[in-house]
């Protein structure tokens, strides 16, 4: 059992701290990298504030060289899995296809992205080409050393399939629609409008966020069979049905004509856990 630990902890540290072999062939080509909260905006030359609305917690990293060509390796830890991912998705382009590295991952020309767990990884090549092959390698070998889970957020899978935009649903840190007291959650992007989702920490805080929606957003009438449920209509974001579901949150808004906000209302409402 000492061994097993020893093992385990060993296999940790080692997967937490990027080395060359995700690279194989290569050489280091200059000292590890290591970035906290106070260090990271350096590093970044002051690109560094999208980590931190994902909660990030620390960066360490390698350069490696293969013949004339550098791959810069960059592993970040966030405060939980599910900040990870929405750095992740945060990070894809949507008009790009996603590949199953980990948890999930995206492979261009010239870098590779992916999540695992807590741990979103980069890997960057240089100079100009098409290094796909070799990024794809280098994060799939770099993601079986990382601790964490597979499984994307199930909060994913709480948004109907239909007419669901490419990019969507993805995790927005902060404001969600734009609103302050929708301090974090889910936004899904639709032919006929967004659909968001915000858990709160209990029912009872899921209240007192409804009533607050209903004083921002005056009802124009209740939703029968949705908790808290109302119709209203905004300058910005349009017509819309918000709702409670236990501790959720959630509602479409910018409904387009044609399309009842009650029954889009309701049709979230259903593929919610």
């Amino acid at each position: 059992m000492k061994a097993a630990l020893i093992f385990l902890v060993t296999a940790m540290a080692a997967g937490q701290s990027p080395d060359c072999s995700a690279v194989p062939g290569s050489v280091q080509d200059g000292k590890a990298r290591e970035y906290d909260s106070e260090t990271l905006y350096e590093y970044m030359n002051g690109n560094s504030e999208g980590y931190f609305l994902y909660g990030f917690s620390k960066m360490r990293g390698v350069t490696c060289k293969l013949g004339g060509v550098s791959f810069v390796v960059d592993v970040s830890e966030f405060k939980s899995a599910e900040l990870a991912y929405g750095m992740f998705t945060g990070n894809i382009d949507p008009r790009l296809p996603a590949e199953k590295i980990a948890a999930g991952g995206q492979v261009t020309p010239r870098k590779v992205i992916f999540v695992k767990g807590q741990y979103f990884g980069e890997i960057a090549a240089e100079p100009d080409g098409d290094h796909t092959a070799a990024l794809r390698a280098g994060a799939l070998a770099l993601a079986r050393r990382l601790p964490g889970s597979v499984e994307p957020p199930a909060a994913l899978g709480w948004f109907p399939k239909e007419k669901l935009q490419a990019g969507s649903p993805r995790l927005v840190p902060q404001s969600v629609l734009g609103l302050r007291m929708l301090q974090r959650g889910y936004l899904a992007l639709y032919e006929q409008g967004k659909a968001f989702i915000v858990t709160e920490e209990s029912e009872q805080a899921a209240k007192a966020l409804m009533a607050k929606l209903k004083e921002r957003f005056i009802p124009s009438g209740p939703v029968a069979g949705l908790e808290d449920g109302f119709i209203t209509e905004d300058r910005y974001l349009g017509r819309m049905c918000i709702f409670r579901k236990g501790s959720r949150v959630a509602g479409w808004t910018n409904i387009p004509a044609g399309l009842e906000p009650a029954e889009q209302g309701k049709r979230l409402a259903a593929s919610m856990p």
